[in-house]
Parts: C-alpha cells; sequence; structure tokens
C-alpha cells in the first residue's frame, strides 16, 4: 500500500465502502488528499475509481440505492454528517464530469451562476471580475472575451471542457475532482486541460479519475490503482508506473489486464 497516508490531509477517507443495493461496490477504502497535488485513481472498467471518487463530494446521494460507510473528512470535518450542507460542500468541493455539461446559456451565465446564487458577490463589477478571472485561470479567457453572449453549448468541446472548469472554479472551491476529464476530447484539447491541470496544482487539491496511463503518469503526483473495487496500490506515481509493489499493478500497468 505504499505511503497512503499522509501527515496535513486536505480530505481524508477512512474505510470507506459504498454499496448500491446488496452490491459492494468499493470496500474499505482509505485514502489521503493534500492541498499541493494531484492523486490520480486508474484502473480497469468497473474497478469502483469513479464511484469512490464520488463519495468525496456527496454525489452518490442523488443515487436512491447507495449506501457509504466510513468516514470521510474536509479539513477534519465529517462531509457525511448530518449537519453538513451539501450544497456548501459541493461548492467546496467542485466536479467535472466526463462529458463537457456547460449550461444552455451565455458563456457568461455559465461561469456567473455559481457566484450568484452562493451570493459571493452582489455587485455588477465584482461579478464580471469573477467570471474573468476564472476564465483566464482556466486558459479559456483570450479565446472567448469578445463573445461572452455567446452560448456556451456553441463552443467546442475541448473549449465547453475548460468552461465548466471556469464555472467549477468560480465559487473558490477548496478541492476539485475530475472523472475522466479528456476521455471525450481530440489530442491537442487533452494537452490543454492536462496543461490547465498543472497550472491548477496547489491552488486546489486535485484528483482525477483517468483510464490513460500515460496520463495519470504526466499529470499526478501520486496514483491510486482500484482493482474489483479495492484499493491495491497507493503511492508516488513514479513508483506506481516504474517499481510497483502489488503483481495486479504490474499486471496493469504492462497491460496483461484492463
Amino acid at each position: 500500500m505504499r505511503d497512503p497516508l499522509v501527515t496535513t490531509p486536505k480530505i481524508t477517507a477512512r474505510n470507506v465502502s459504498v454499496y448500491y443495493g446488496a452490491t459492494r461496490a468499493i470496500d474499505d477504502v482509505s485514502i489521503d488528499v493534500t492541498q499541493d497535488e494531484v492523486v490520480a485513481f486508474i484502473g480497469p472498467s468497473g474497478c469502483g475509481k469513479s464511484t469512490f471518487l464520488r463519495t468525496l463530494n456527496r454525489m452518490n446521494d442523488t443515487v436512491p440505492s447507495a449506501r457509504v460507510e466510513g468516514e470521510i473528512y474536509l479539513d477534519g470535518e465529517d462531509i457525511y454528517a448530518p449537519s453538513m450542507d451539501v450544497v456548501q460542500l459541493r461548492a467546496r468541493v467542485g466536479m467535472v464530469f466526463q462529458k463537457p455539461n456547460p449550461f444552455p446559456k451565455s458563456i457568461y451565465e455559465n461561469v456567473a451562476y455559481g457566484p450568484r446564487i452562493h451570493g459571493l458577490t452582489h455587485a455588477k463589477g465584482e461579478l464580471d471580475d469573477i467570471v474573468e478571472g476564472s476564465l483566464r485561470r482556466a486558459g479559456l479567457w483570450d479565446e472567448v472575451k469578445d463573445r461572452l453572449t455567446d452560448s456556451g453549448t456553441a463552443l467546442s468541446g475541448g473549449q465547453q471542457q475548460r468552461l465548466c472548469i471556469a464555472r467549477a472554479i468560480a465559487v473558490d472551491p477548496e478541492v476539485i475532482l475530475m472523472d475522466e476529464p479528456c476521455s471525450a476530447l481530440d489530442p491537442i484539447a487533452t494537452a490543454k486541460i492536462e496543461e490547465l491541470i498543472h497550472e491548477l496544482k496547489g491552488r486546489y487539491a486535485i484528483v482525477i479519475v483517468t483510464h490513460n496511463m500515460q496520463q495519470a503518469a504526466r499529470v499526478s503526483q501520486r496514483t491510486a490503482f482500484f482493482h474489483l473495487g479495492h484499493l491495491v496500490e497507493f503511492g508516488a506515481t513514479s513508483d506506481i508506473f516504474t517499481n510497483p509493489r502489488a503483481e495486479r499493478t504490474k499486471d496493469y500497468i504492462t497491460g496483461r489486464y484492463g
């Protein structure tokens, strides 16, 4: 298991299991994520990596049959406590999905939506600054600054994904979860998203699910390998890819299955 637990975690998950009805999708997973790193989840399809990712901001709450056991803390605060405001939690822990999903609104309104509903600003000028700053951090400002009133759905796939990232960071989150954010994108758009992840590292704790092992090697500092709902190995990305300890990890990395 190497060094799954760290001294100053942003997110602490302990003995987490997830059930869909009677089916156990995740079995007893413990992971820490720090503020200054990108953590990648890898593993074959259906291994539970996206299911576990969704526990980190309670997206599994939207699945009636889902049940989560164990403990998950954000800065020491139990995110599954009855007193937790789930809307505020999802502002603190943003999610970028596999398929770009901009709102059917203008580019400006896509980014302004979150700050507006969370009451982060009360003046138009402040909101303009948030929109511009978020689009700049998402590497999209120069491409859209003259067409902010155009529909977000009119952008290319890669631009839409960066718009969704701008929308996520507009509410000033602490963590960004990315569920295969490049799987629907071409290589050029993928490279831009990976460059963006590098630029965002340190400002946010970032967790990315990816099927692309080369991508995990490029963007992450630590990697977790999931298989059949179990966390098989978790450690420094360089170690996972060059000197895996578990035989199952080695088999997956070398393409014997997956």
